[in-house]
């Protein structure tokens, strides 16, 4: 079976795009993904859910529903105790 890059690229996808490839095979995935619409398309949806989640990472609850959470978590650990 001749591989034409499509693992590799797959493979170390979640790598490449947090940056944490080396230059050489971030270039070489980099290329691969550039020529391959497959993996292009497998390469939009991995880093539009990326962007995605880390937006909702950097959301704050309303600080009302914040206080509510805090105080059922302290009733719940008072009750345990």
């Amino acid at each position: 079976m001749n591989d034409c890059g499509c693992d590799k690229a797959r493979q170390d996808l979640e790598e490449y795009l947090r940056n944490e490839v080396c230059k050489t095979e971030h270039t070489e995935i980099r290329e691969h993904i550039e020529n391959c619409a497959s993996c292009q398309g497998e390469a939009l949806v991995a880093s539009t859910l990326t962007e995605v989640v880390a937006r909702a990472c950097k959301e704050t609850a309303p600080e009302e529903l914040r206080d509510i959470v805090l105080t059922k978590l302290r009733a719940a650990q008072a009750a345990a105790h």
